[in-house]
Order: structure tokens, then sequence, then C-alpha cells
């Protein structure tokens, strides 16, 4: 195996675990290249993906398969108008999911050739540093030149259901222990990997973006349509990570109230949508949801108790808190340190009771908008930038 080289620190490679065309884009991935971007020219790789979609391990498989044809369409783009270092990258791929074969060998090949075409593209030379969100970039990176290699260890992704979890367990297992640094947002996930990590674990924590997530401002008209008092989530819906039962029974809890869902759903929506107080919008635009989010009285996280959550830090609790908004949750082990602001609920019946107390309470938001303002994303950009640095 090629041993990392020392090189030029003007470049930063990341594949992220999404995809810029069609994923939010309030993702830690792109939040914190934008920020890296400001000083360094960034190569964005879109998501690489964790399986091959198809009937028995995802919902809507031709649709993310044309999504993510799409995506592939778009090449090469620098999508942030004034970021002209930031780039963003979809590179052709092979749907081979597998710790073996000669097809498998041949798509990790294949799109690290494009990836490092991309990144002479892109003005990044020499052995830039490389990090990964995504497991299955590892077979990509492994013999890529490269100054350091951080392993952003943002969720722990054997665990999602869709995949085969033993395979992505082995991809994982590889960059922590080949990674110079190693990222958390999660002390559960960082504490459960301390015996192989050690000392190269770095706790970084989401930021969120307290530029474009203001209490002050317009309401969205499609918001503004629907009666209040509204108890609202924003997000991406999947059954893996949503309690869809939860949200259902907390509209027949508090019928004279309506529940908003805005993002896009990778399960069938129709059970939920058949209640007559309950709207889900689909998919909206980043730029739309601070205005979406400014007509919640309540927010809500409705997580499943599963290991995806265990050791998951959602980005949008400090999105919520951001505008000012009461939140209620079922409780997850990142959560602990924000009970003085949030209300976290042990159980199905607790988590209603949380929500009707706070439509009838909502609180004071200024504790809350203290408790999120030093929690920019340029924070978060210079701990990646200083780990990368510190690793070379």
């Amino acid at each position: 195996m090629r041993r990392p080289r020392h090189g030029s620190r003007e470049g930063f490679i990341w594949f992220a675990a999404q995809d810029w065309w069609y994923h939010n884009q309030a993702h830690s991935d792109f939040q914190l290249m934008r920020q890296v971007a400001r000083a360094r020219p960034v190569l964005v790789v879109n998501s690489l993906g964790l399986r091959a979609p198809g009937p028995r391990n995802s919902t809507g498989p031709g649709r993310r398969i044309l999504r993510k044809l799409r995506s592939m369409t778009r090449f090469l783009r620098r999508p942030v108008p004034g970021l002209p270092r930031f780039h963003v990258y979809s590179p052709f791929m092979l749907p081979v999911y597998g710790s073996s074969g000669v097809l498998y060998r041949l798509n990790a090949r294949l799109i690290r050739t494009q990836v490092r075409a991309a990144a002479r593209l892109a003005g990044i030379r020499g052995a830039p540093a490389i990090g990964a969100t995504i497991p299955t970039a590892w077979p990509v990176v492994e013999p890529m030149d490269r100054s350091s290699l951080i392993f952003n260890r943002s969720d722990l992704q054997s665990a999602f259901p869709e995949a085969d979890g033993r395979w992505v367990a082995g991809l994982e297992a590889e960059l922590l222990a080949r990674s110079d640094r190693v990222l958390y947002v999660s002390h559960e996930l960082m504490a459960r990997d301390r015996p192989v990590v050690g000392e190269r674990a770095v706790f970084i924590d989401h930021g969120v973006d307290l530029d474009h997530f203001t209490p002050d401002g317009p309401v969205h008209p499609e918001i503004a349509e629907i009666p209040g008092p509204r108890i609202g989530f924003f997000g991406g819906i999947d059954d893996y990570v949503v309690d869809l039962d939860l949200v259902a029974a907390t509209a027949r809890a508090l019928p004279d109230a309506h529940i908003v869902l805005v993002g896009d759903a990778t399960c069938p929506m129709d059970a939920l949508t058949a209640l007559p107080n309950i709207h889900w919008l689909g998919f909206h635009d980043y730029r739309d949801i601070p205005s979406m989010g400014r007509g919640f009285d309540v927010a809500i996280m409705p997580w499943l108790d599963n290991e995806w959550i265990r050791f998951a830090n959602p980005v949008k609790l400090k999105e919520y808190l951001a505008l000012g908004l009461p939140v209620v949750t079922i409780a997850y082990p990142e959560v602990e340190d924000w009970r003085h602001v949030v209300r976290a609920a042990a159980t199905a019946d607790d988590f209603i009771a949380a929500v009707a107390e706070a439509l009838a309470d909502p609180g004071d938001p200024e504790p809350r908008l203290r408790a999120v303002a030093p929690f920019s994303w340029s924070g978060r950009g210079r701990v990646l930038l200083a780990a990368a640095t510190e690793a070379h």
C-alpha cells in the first residue's frame, strides 16, 4: 500500500456523503467545504453511495437511479457565486458494491482516474489533503497521494439499514485505522471508536449558518396558508430515522394543531397525508427553509430508537434553535447537553405531552438564540483546517 506523501497544502478533495444536486445543501460536508474554499481550492466529490438502489433495499429505486444519472451529467461545476475555489463533481460510476470482484476494482479505478482529472481542472496540484465522509470512498482513496487523510465520522454508516452492514463496517474500520485524523460530531460515537482511534480523534461538532437561519424575516407563503398552531419538521424523511407512527399519533392526539413536514421522503407518505391535519410539502430549496421554519410554532425531531440515531447529531437541532423555535425531540445521547433549551422525551406519550406543553407555553426564544450563537460553520471550518494541517 502506498504511504501518504507530504506535499502541497493548497488543495482539498472531499468525498461527501450527500449529492450537492439533490440533497439539502445544509449538510456538514458542504458547509465545511465552503469554509475551506475561502482559503484553498476544493473539490467536493458527490456521494458514491452505500448500495445500488433496488426494490429489495430501497424505496423509489427508479427515481434514485434517475437523479444520480442527472447528477453525473453535470460533471465539474462551481455552483456557489463568490466562491470560485469551490468545485463539485459527480463521477461516472458503475452500480457495483461489494468487497471483491473485477468490476468492483475497476469501478474504484474508474472513479479515481476521474477524480484526479477533476482535481487538476479545479487547480489542485501535488498531494492534496483528502477527506471522506462516505466509507465507500476508501477503495478509491487508498492508493492516492495525499498530504493527510481525514475521516469525517459524522454517522455510523454501517447502521444504514439498506446497505450491507458488514461490508460497510469493514470500510469504516480501514478508514478508522488509516486516517491521520478522525472528526466526530457525536461523543457517543467517539467513545465507541476510542480503542482504535485514540489521540487521532477530534471533536468538531456541527455548526449552523447563523446568517441564513435568523428568527426575523418573512414566513413562506406555503406555510402561511396552513392554519395554526403549526408543529413543524424540515429535513429528509426516512423511515429508518423518522418515527412515522409517532408523527401520526401526534396528529391524532392534537387534532386542533397542524403538522407541517418539509422535505424529500424516501418512504410512502400516504398513511400520513390521509390525516387531515398533516401537510407534507415535499422538497424545498435550502434558500427557502428559514422562511418555512419561521412559520412553525413548535419544531419537532420525532426520532426512532435505533443505532443510527444513537450515534447521530442532527444539524437541524441548531437550525431550529437559531430560528428561536421551541424544540421537542425524542431523547438521544447528543441532545443531553441541550436539555436546558430543548424538551427531550423518553417515550411517545411524553413526546406528545411535551409538544402540547410547548404549544401552550413556547417560552422565551432568547436563551435558545444565546445557546446556539457560538456554533458558526466558520468555526467548524477552522477546526477542520487545523486538523488537516496538524496531521502533516
